[in-house]
């Protein structure tokens, strides 16, 4: 079975590869953006000639490939795997809108025009749904919902288009929460989103320090582990009932923000965060300033956000389906001190470096 992927050599995306050529039938084209095609053909070199590297870019008509080649992958692929989006909570709109919303445009063409289609898996977000609060359905999309940055925004009207090719286009759509490292091994690709609290907390700590308390016992932070969502999305690409469906790969039961600080004071020092409240107030003018944004790993105010967002997403369906697969996320308590160890020993390690 021929499958076109997109997000490759990404840290979802060479996990996914890795996890569908379980099956023997499998082959994968990756389609990958020029600036990437060194690295990802180095990275393909793991799976041999299973894996075929495709200079291509998404956010032109055609994929950008010339027309011999387009026309031989419609008649050929089966599977169209679409991970590739720009995921910079504090990315301009214009750069958002044509990766996310025009890339995602020209696959659906693509799709329309494949001769052997069997479905197309999209990889959205929890957050198209944008600044609502209380319990997002994962039937519900547009509820007239605003938006905290580009992404969210772009990421909705990509969905939107997803939607509505439905009819035309057999579409599973995945929605994970903020995606962390493995929970069996810890390994991330870079130390963002959450990371940035561990960053906060280390550098205070350096000061012998304790870090204030910081988070909402209102807000939720959902925190789902890459190997959860890699393996939900490669179950049901083997499971014909989840067409049609829409699966949000959250943490069904996640903590607070405040909790998830505490948890991750306690692995990372051994301490619960006590003192003076860290603020919004306090943080975002410290954070506009460069030097200081990369003195605690690179994190922008953008992120403050989430620590005070009131929501939870509902994952009904996605555990439905899992479960016959046997696949549920794990709580996060239970893989944190993974991920702080990984942290800890990867401190110095500047690839893992949010870009400032």
């Amino acid at each position: 079975m021929r499958c076109l992927l997109t997000g490759f050599p990404g840290f979802i995306g060479t996990r996914l590869v890795r996890a569908l050529l379980v099956d023997d039938d499998v082959v994968v084209d990756a389609l990958v953006e020029p600036r990437m095609v060194d690295r990802a053909r180095a990275v393909a070199r793991e799976f041999g000639d299973r894996v075929r590297v495709i200079e291509g870019d998404i956010t032109e008509p055609r994929l950008g490939l010339d027309e011999a080649l387009y026309v031989d992958l419609a008649d050929t692929v089966a599977r169209v795997y679409h991970l590739a989006a720009v995921y910079d909570l504090a990315v301009a709109e214009a750069i958002a809108t044509r990766v996310n919303v025009e890339g995602t445009r020209h696959v659906l063409d693509f799709c329309r025009g494949c001769a052997r289609l069997e479905r197309l898996h999209y990889v959205s977000t929890c957050y198209v749904g944008g600044e609502r609060t209380g319990v997002v359905l994962e039937s519900e999309l547009d509820e007239g919902q605003g938006f905290k940055n580009h992404y969210e925004a772009t990421k909705f009207a990509a969905e939107v288009l997803v939607r509505d090719s439905m009819p035309q286009v057999p579409t599973t759509i995945y929605r994970p929460g903020i995606v962390v490292g493995d929970s069996r091994t810890g390994r991330t690709q870079r130390f963002d989103g959450p990371y940035f609290i561990l960053w906060f907390i280390h550098r205070m700590n350096q000061f012998g320090l304790t870090v204030g308390t910081m988070g909402s016992e209102e807000a939720t932070f959902n925190a789902v582990p890459v190997d959860f969502v890699v393996d939900a999305i490669a179950a049901c690409s083997r499971d014909p009932e989840t067409v049609g469906a829409t699966l949000q790969l959250a943490d069904p039961d996640p903590l607070t923000t405040a909790e998830f600080v505490r948890v991750l004071s306690r692995a990372l020092t051994g301490k619960d965060p006590r003192g003076p409240a860290v603020t919004d107030s306090l943080l975002r003018p410290l954070l506009s300033l460069t030097p200081v944004r990369r003195y605690v790993g690179g994190t922008p105010f953008e992120s403050l956000v989430f620590l005070h967002h009131p929501v939870r997403y509902d994952t009904t369906e996605a555990g439905r389906h899992l479960a016959r697969s046997g696949l549920t996320c794990p709580p996060f308590h239970q893989y944190a001190p993974v991920m702080v160890d990984f942290f800890r020993r990867h401190l110095g390690d500047e690839e893992l470096r949010a870009p400032v």
